[in-house]
């Protein structure tokens, strides 16, 4: 979003954060899923590189970018064993790491999700989630006792025909629709029973969707905290819709937050009546050596720009380390990221950019990022 930075005061937050694929599972098929930049497992088993496909396939599930980026490898469950606190200490010992981010597919289908949340919160990491909630509310009792600290939860809408409309044709059913909401529902609500700080976040890919924000603002914004997401597709009508949405509601900027070392950066709005309300959207960040020669380093074509550093096990095979999902090609096994001149890069990347934003807002940056 567009902010005047005389007046809305800027918080320049260091990103620590870690992103992990544990599952390739979903129980949802939205036509807008970029999977983490990885082939849906279920679909590509026994195919090689070359044949990989990014659906729909019988799943019905699709992966956005896999036409192009060059992904070499199927993404396998994470366990939680000592491999995975070796990788999640290795990551940790190469880049200054304080939270990992469980993705997925579907993180609340993995059936040890408490134990990777026990062994992150051991190693002294705070841990979120990010979700549509169908199975929520049957594991997030045991995730808040292992450490879980927050869940942020994908919404698209508040109907089963809102949800219907952006499933595959397979998957499309009102019916099954009303029974996700309806878990959806009950992970919110078992979230905050137990103590699991929730977000709501929708996609606002333009005007026609102002409606149906405003309806999941209305449903949902009493009981979590409420983003809205700009569409990584975004042409400008993402960001005019949004701006519509703050109108309608009388919100009001209250603070800039600037995620130093990636493209994150939100505003966040106060309502008439004190809640909050966040609008998220994509700086041009991009890494100097890495990205600068890339066949997408333009306006058109790097639609998420450096999001950070994500966290994969391949089938068969190591633990992968990606930075972009766009340039799946990019990714190398864990072992071989610690010693490399990427991971200087990404480390000198981080800390170069919050001296050069602090410096440039006279912002001093927190110890932890905002909701």
């Amino acid at each position: 979003m567009t902010y005047d930075a005389h007046r809305i005061p800027v918080t320049v937050v260091p990103d620590r954060t870690l992103r992990v694929k544990i599952i390739d599972a979903c129980g949802l098929a939205c036509t807008f899923c970029h999977n983490e930049g990885t082939p849906v497992a279920a679909d590509n088993l026994g195919r090689t590189a070359a044949e990989f496909t990014g659906g729909p396939g019988r799943t019905g599930r699709v992966s956005l970018y896999l036409r192009t980026n060059r992904a070499a490898f199927l993404p396998r469950r994470i366990e939680a064993d000592a491999d995975f606190a070796l990788a999640l200490a290795a990551v940790r010992g190469s880049l200054p790491t304080d939270e990992v981010h469980f993705t997925g597919g579907e993180p609340t289908l993995h059936p040890d999700l408490p134990a990777l949340i026990d062994i992150a919160h051991r190693l002294g990491l705070t841990v979120g989630v990010t979700s549509n909630g169908e199975n929520g509310a049957a594991i997030l009792p045991e995730c808040a006792a292992a450490g879980l600290d927050r869940i942020n939860l994908s919404v698209f809408g508040t109907t089963p025909e809102e949800l219907a409309a952006v499933q595959a044709p397979r998957l499309a059913s009102p019916d099954r629709a009303a029974r996700k909401l309806a878990a959806l529902g009950a992970t919110i609500e078992a979230a905050s029973r137990h103590g699991v700080k929730v977000a709501a976040n929708i996609v606002v890919p333009n005007v026609a969707h102002v409606e149906r924000v405003l309806r999941v603002i209305e449903e949902h914004g009493h009981r979590v905290v409420v983003r809205m997401l700009v569409s990584l597709e975004d042409d400008g009508a993402s960001l005019a819709a949004m701006r519509e949405v703050v109108e309608r509601l009388g919100a009001v900027p209250e603070q800039h937050v600037l995620t130093a070392g990636t493209s994150d950066q939100r505003t966040r709005y106060r309502l008439p009546d004190g809640r909050p309300l966040y609008a998220k959207s994509i700086r041009p960040v991009r890494l100097p050596a890495t990205c600068a020669g890339c066949r997408f380093n333009n306006d058109q074509d790097c639609q998420e720009g450096f999001y950070g550093v994500r966290l994969y096990r391949a089938q068969d095979g190591p633990f992968m380390v990606g930075v972009c999902i766009q340039r799946m090609d990019l990714c190398v096994p864990l072992g071989e990221f610690v010693m490399s001149r990427l991971c200087r890069e990404v480390a000198d990347f981080r800390d170069g950019e919050a001296d050069r934003l602090v410096a440039l807002h006279g912002a001093p940056a927190p110890a932890t990022a905002p909701p």
